[in-house]
């Protein structure tokens, strides 16, 4: 017998025997093989995408002071670079949740480093104020400020939202080869991949769910809990300040 069943209010899925399940989910698996094959033909196009030179000498500001685009690399072939959004003397509960949220699902860059990328944050603010945002997050990546050239390195691209850019480093030579913003920076992100498996998903309220899932209300922010970005408080329970020391505490 099929039924639906409701606990604490929310829906569920209907009940069936192992069989009917495994049909279900082997018609659902021939679609997800076919989106993954989707994917692998769209990144075999992104790499055969053309490439435009950007100046090596760029100017960043890291923790030893004035450093070049160049630099950034490492004296690896590849850097990736997340442009972070920077909200210039406000607090930490005030700071960019979308991309806290995002950072900080970047942890072990040996992988990467193992295939000659190296991974670092373009702060889209000053050095001096937002290191000490990395530092409460404890974040590891290597972060630099590229507040003084983003018209250089965006290009006509507007300031003041999240990207990421790829880029190849021929000797001293630095070339763009792609970039991506919005919904393309979920490239970062494990939390809403594993949530998509989940049968509530992401809970958000754009999502297609069945009557009686649980979502948030549209007003409701998707990476903020209780006035802030819901990672800053496993930081602050850990004893961390927050304090930015720009008098925004």
């Amino acid at each position: 017998m099929m039924t639906n069943i409701m606990r604490d209010g929310l829906g569920a899925p209907k009940v069936v025997d192992r069989s009917a399940f495994q049909a279900e989910l082997d018609a659902l698996r021939v679609r997800e093989k076919a989106h993954t094959r989707e994917g692998d033909a769209i990144a075999a196009a992104r790499r055969r995408l053309p490439m435009v030179e950007v100046d090596g000498s760029t100017p960043l500001v890291g923790e030893r002071g004035a450093v070049t685009l160049l630099d950034a690399f490492e004296g690896r072939r590849l850097l990736i670079a997340y442009y972070f959004m920077w909200y210039a003397g406000r607090p930490a509960p005030e700071q960019c949740e979308g991309c806290t949220f995002f950072t900080t699902q970047v942890r072990e860059l040996s992988h990467l480093h193992s295939r000659s990328v190296t991974y670092a944050t373009f702060c889209q603010g000053p050095y001096a104020e937002s290191v000490p945002y990395r530092d409460f997050m404890d974040w590891k990546m290597p972060w630099y400020s590229a507040q003084d050239s983003l018209d250089t390195l965006l290009v006509g691209r507007p300031a003041g939202i999240m990207y990421l850019i790829c880029y190849l480093r021929q000797g001293s030579d630095v070339f763009e080869t792609y970039w991506t913003t919005m919904r393309g920076v979920e490239a970062m992100d494990n939390s809403y991949r594993l949530l998509d498996l989940a049968v509530y998903g992401r809970q958000e309220a754009w999502e297609d769910s069945p009557s009686g899932w649980p979502q948030r209300a549209r007003d409701e922010h998707p990476f903020r809990t209780d006035g802030r970005p819901i990672a800053q408080w496993l930081r602050l329970n850990a004893g961390h300040s927050d304090d930015l020391g720009s008098g925004g505490g």
